[in-house]
């Protein structure tokens, strides 16, 4: 989100105010809105993903190829997936240097695992909640929610070593980071820019993660972060019972009211004494329902225009994960695809007139028919020449070259 905008919504005096959106006038709800039979919901494997499943071969040969270079074949996302890399070992602390606490002289090296003692002032869970998202907030988040961790958001088994997973913790805190509205602007939805725009949030939320849960075992509970390159937790149930949106038409990507679908989320999972949030209903089923606009545009065909499905005990619009992920990894005129996330018309900028639509959108249904046709009318899903700013640069075999499809729009 445009830090612009933040200080209007961050009262600090006030305990309802403190989030960068008014999220305090958001319908609160005892469940999600997509329907979880959580006593029918299997953990699932890690390496069951479609990522995974394109590396080992399930998709075909040419996609086990292009995998190893999925990310790194645009030189930006290439250096944001390292970063996210690094992070991916100083998840729990046990990748982390000792520091050195130095104390009349005396100078003691301490690692960085839990303290063996709990920080004063830490166990009034509601005191807590907006001390830890203040704190996110501060690391530059976006958007923060808390749930009670579901058992059933843990994945079976890890992606590195195929070893059972069973955490500890009993709350989940997540983070949004925005993927940047000018860059979401300016881009196709599938050209070079698109996978830089996913690390960037990817990387960045893992940072916030990371020093999140350090802060949080400095403090003397456990804690782990999860985030693009060591995930422990599947991320979208977390998102819808923490109440930082509703599932989507486009499988299992979760919308955000104020961000759309643009962004990305990392997860801590801590025994940190929490209050918790309740899940939201801003009225996207209903809209989903009626829009289509994802299905119309997808280059891949992958998102269905028609009803809802009965799938690992969720109620959800079925995805067709080959198709997908096969544009993602095997996209040969840019790097990976994120056209549905440029096309949804809940991916805006945070501007007065947005904001007045967005409110309406959220509601009063019977509008809902009219901004679906309004954001067609008004061009929006469609690029931008004036906001590109990036190079258009392919790596083949380490080196850089300008690929035969760019559109050299800004010089």
């Amino acid at each position: 989100m445009s830090r612009i905008f933040s200080s209007k919504w961050r009262d600090r005096t006030s305990a309802e105010c403190y989030d960068p959106f008014p999220v305090h006038t958001l319908k609160r709800v005892d469940r999600p809105t997509t329907s979880i039979s959580d006593h029918l919901v299997q953990r699932t494997d890690q390496r069951e993903h479609g990522f995974a499943r394109a590396g080992r071969g399930d998709f075909g040969p040419f996609l086990a190829g292009e995998i190893k270079r999925f990310v790194q074949k645009h030189p930006l996302s290439g250096s944001l997936r390292t970063m996210a890399a690094v992070l991916g070992r100083l998840v729990d602390g046990e990748g982390l240097i000792s520091r050195d606490l130095s104390y009349r002289g005396q100078t003691t090296s301490v690692m960085n695992s839990v303290a063996a003692t709990k920080a004063p002032g830490t166990d009034d869970p509601h005191f807590m909640a907006r001390h830890i998202k203040e704190t996110a907030y501060f690391l530059r988040s976006d958007a923060v929610g808390i749930c009670d961790l579901p058992h059933y958001a843990e994945y079976s088994h890890s992606s590195s070593d195929g070893k059972p997973i069973d955490l500890p913790h009993k709350h989940a805190i997540a983070i949004l980071v925005d993927q940047d509205w000018r860059t979401a602007k300016g881009f196709t939805g599938n050209d070079w820019i698109s996978n830089s725009m996913s690390f960037l949030s990817y990387s960045t939320s893992g940072f916030i993660a990371c020093i999140l849960a350090d802060y949080i075992r400095s403090l003397g509970y456990s804690a782990r972060a999860h985030h693009a390159w060591n995930y422990q937790v599947v991320v979208p149930p977390i998102l819808l019972w923490a109440g930082l949106g509703e599932m989507s038409r486009v499988g299992d990507i979760v919308i955000n009211p104020f961000l759309g679908p643009r962004f990305k989320a990392a997860i801590v999972t801590t025994d940190l004494p929490l209050a918790v949030d309740k899940p939201i209903d801003f009225g996207l089923q209903d809209f989903c329902d009626k829009c289509k606009k994802c299905a119309r545009e997808c280059p891949s065909n992958a998102i269905c225009n028609s009803g809802k499905v009965i799938h690992n005990g969720y109620e959800k619009w079925p995805i067709d994960v080959e198709k997908c992920t096969s544009m993602r990894v095997g996209n040969q005129k840019g790097s990976g695809c994120g056209t549905c996330i440029k096309v949804c018309p809940w991916n805006k900028p945070y501007t007065p007139f947005h904001r007045m639509i967005n409110w309406t959108m959220r509601n009063v249904p019977p509008v809902r028919n009219m901004a679906i046709w309004g954001d067609d009318l008004m061009g929006y899903g469609k690029p931008d020449p004036k906001a590109k700013w990036w190079l258009d640069l392919e790596n083949v075999n380490g080196e850089l070259r300008v690929p035969g499809n760019s559109v050299d729009r800004y010089r």
